[in-house]
């Protein structure tokens, strides 16, 4: 299956342990979705969150956020992983 990585812009931040709740909640409602949430990153200060699923398709990886926590990424990247 293919990989994405997704970028999510928080204005004014975001807490780790929030961003923590979210990925729980994805890993709840990915089964339904054929998707896999594998990772991710903060960058607290800045806002950003990124993301790295193993989806069927980037609307696949979006259904997942948008049903279990509402926090849509603005951008979704195919990817392929380096050696």
């Amino acid at each position: 299956m293919p990989l994405y990585m997704d970028m999510h812009s928080i204005d004014g931040g975001v807490a780790v342990k929030d961003v923590r709740q979210a990925h729980l909640a994805d890993l709840q409602a990915q089964e339904q979705h054929g998707v896999r949430y594998l990772r991710y990153w903060v960058d607290e200060g800045n806002g950003k969150v990124f993301c790295l699923v193993d989806a069927p398709s980037s609307d696949a990886a979006a259904r997942v956020h948008r049903e279990a926590h509402g926090l849509v990424a603005q951008d979704i990247f195919p990817v392929v992983e380096g050696d």
